[in-house]
């Protein structure tokens, strides 16, 4: 067969097999553009699951009479005008492929009005032409409507799914929009009944209620505010504490300057940030927004733009990671989620022990009572509680005994009791609280281990007989390049020829270990992600175990004042909200929920 050109016609087709899939990727590429013309308000009205018909109308700036027919032909864009602009694309889409190639799979009809025409006008395509454009009843914005997917390819439309599962992709998509642009209102209606309603978000009190409408009500309550700054990027946004962790990851959206993606690099170091304190086969829940200067992020490598590649991988790994892991380790005990702000969250140092707190006791005048009026106190915890205890024990059956000074009350408050040798049970202002005491021991053990070794440096440990092993070229390459920086986490390996290396020494904590698999895993990472922190983590797993085994076990009894120490001790240590295994160490529960429990004030 002779080479000869293609039919313009069965080019947009081969182009639509890149960017249409289904309903919902025409309404990617149609709701991108309606976001880059300033639309403050999208409504997108589905039939049959956007399969019988995808209608989007917005509200922004319009096209005007004479550049309808030429926005329906292919690689025409008013985003892109040189090399220049290509490499700093500040807006969603700029390919100029969209609109052909979804009107050469459908029958494609465009309506727009600028604000300087005084009439809008409706353009056409029918079987693969572009008809004369005439005039039309519209507001300003544009309109789209896209009917019969894939009328005119059979073939791809019995690839189609039910239409509750190509609903679903539709919901999915506007739900990413939605998170990324809060200041646009989206509306869905499907087969003339309305189904979603985004409301604009103009005010910082309506961010929750966005979160809430795309997330649920769990996310909100359950997140870290983040907001970090270095080397030229920003990163913001909301991650979920790891005890509000899912079986999936259904909801871990990022976004590069304003750019849903799905990137292997940002996956890994948010991987890398919860690894310390995420359970088994648990994802985390996140919304982040990283900016970034365009110049250093290539956002034309893939044909949906799902993925980007940047300039610097090694460096926004690293600030990703970083500022994560700082954010997580702010989460102490007894600090609510939703008032954790910044990188540096919580409290700055460690609390003072239980004996300096000045924690005072109320002292309130009981009228007729033949009981003594308790003077003001200072006194350390444990005098406090016997103090609190004989004031109980004295006092008569119809007078109410003082409460503690709440007011004053640390985070976590004061502890009341012991329940079967494994819960303490404390009181604070908001209501009762309930520790997991192994498991708060544990972190706290945990972290404290850390700490001691990180203060120390990563000792080396030499091997008795060096480990020769082959390798590939690349990986040997990748060994004698960073020598130094696996120096510095107690791995000593040579190169001893073009694909062998020799080592010689690993890290004290892990000198029982495979030395063969774990530079093979570290070269892995290096290789892949220009970081590693596998040393870290297997030495973690150690320290963990040790945590473990060294932690108050369950059935001991604690006095008050140990309790109490415990309860100080969780509010001074990183990631004390849950144990290593990144279940819960505390719960609270507040005053109307005990109220409700009980059926007060019903």
């Amino acid at each position: 067969m002779p080479i000869q050109l293609l039919p313009e016609t069965l080019i947009n087709q081969i182009a639509a097999g890149e960017v249409v899939e289904r309903p919902a990727s025409v309404v990617k590429e149609l709701l991108e553009n309606a976001l880059d013309a300033g639309a403050s308000r999208i409504d997108i009205d589905l039939e049959e699951g956007g399969i019988r018909l995808i209608r989007i109308r917005d509200d922004g700036v319009g096209i005007a009479a004479d550049e309808l027919p030429l926005a329906l032909s292919r690689h025409a864009t008013s985003k892109i005008t040189s090399l220049d602009d290509l490499e700093c694309v500040a807006t969603l889409g700029f390919r100029g492929e969209a609109l052909p190639s979804i009107a050469s799979v459908s029958k494609f009809a465009i309506t727009s009005r600028p604000a300087d025409q005084a009439q809008a006008h409706r353009v056409e395509v029918e079987n693969g032409r572009v008809l004369a454009g005439v005039p039309a009843a519209h507001p300003l914005g544009t309109s789209i409507e896209v009917r019969d997917l894939f009328f005119s390819v059979p073939a791809r439309r019995k690839f189609l799914r039910a239409e509750r599962t190509e609903l679903g992709h539709v919901e999915d998509l506007v739900r990413t929009l939605a998170l990324a642009r809060m200041d646009v209102e989206f509306r869905i209606q499907h087969n003339g009944k309305p189904i979603r309603h985004f409301r604009a978000v103009h005010v910082e009190l309506d961010v929750h209620k966005r979160l809430t409408e795309a997330l649920g009500d769990a996310f909100a309550p359950a997140a870290l505010r983040v907001s970090a700054e270095a080397a030229g990027l920003r990163l913001h946004g909301w991650v979920g504490l790891p005890t509000a962790s899912r079986s999936q990851t259904d909801q871990q959206f990022f976004f590069v300057n304003g750019r849903y993606v799905k990137d292997r690099l940002v996956a890994h170091a948010v991987k890398q940030a919860y690894a310390d304190v995420l359970f088994h086969g648990r994802h985390a829940a996140f919304v982040l927004f990283l900016d970034i200067d365009p110049r250093r992020v290539d956002v034309n490598v893939h044909p949906a733009k799902h993925e980007v590649r940047f300039r610097d991988g090694r460096l926004v790994h690293d600030f990703v990671f970083r500022s994560l892991h700082e954010a997580l380790a702010g989460a102490r005990a007894g600090v609510a989620a939703n008032t954790v702000e910044g990188v540096s969250n919580g409290l700055s140092g460690p609390l003072p022990s239980p004996e300096a707190l000045d924690y005072r006791l109320a002292s309130p005048a009981h009228a007729g009572s033949s009981r003594p009026q308790q003077p003001s106190m200072a006194l350390p915890v444990r005098e406090q509680v016997a103090a609190y205890a004989a004031l109980y024990a004295a006092a008569p059956a119809h007078v109410a005994m003082p409460a503690m000074d709440l007011s004053r009350a640390p985070p976590l408050g004061y502890a009341l009791a012991q329940l079967h040798g494994v819960y303490v049970l404390a009181q604070n202002a908001q209501g009762l609280v309930l520790i997991d005491m192994h498991a708060a021991h544990e972190r706290i053990t945990y972290e404290r281990l850390k700490n001691a070794r990180e203060g120390q440096g990563v000792q080396s440990q030499p091997l008795l007989v060096p480990v020769a092993m082959s390798v590939s070229e690349r990986e040997a390459d990748c060994a004698e390049r960073e020598s130094e920086r696996l120096a510095e986490w107690g791995i000593d390996v040579q190169r001893s020829g073009p694909q062998s290396l020799s080592v010689r020494s690993v890290p004290v904590l892990l000198a029982g270990a495979d030395a063969r698999q774990l530079v093979l895993d570290v070269l892995a990472d290096l290789i892949e992600h220009g970081q590693t922190r596998r040393v870290a983590e297997l030495g973690n797993e150690l320290l963990a175990t040790l945590a473990c085994h060294t932690s108050v076990r369950a059935n001991r009894q604690l006095n008050l004042a140990e309790m109490n120490a415990l309860l100080r001790d969780m509010e001074a240590t990183e990631r004390s909200g849950q144990c290593n295994h990144g279940r819960p160490t505390w719960i609270q529960l507040s005053m109307a929920e005990l109220d409700k429990l009980f059926l007060r004030g019903r």
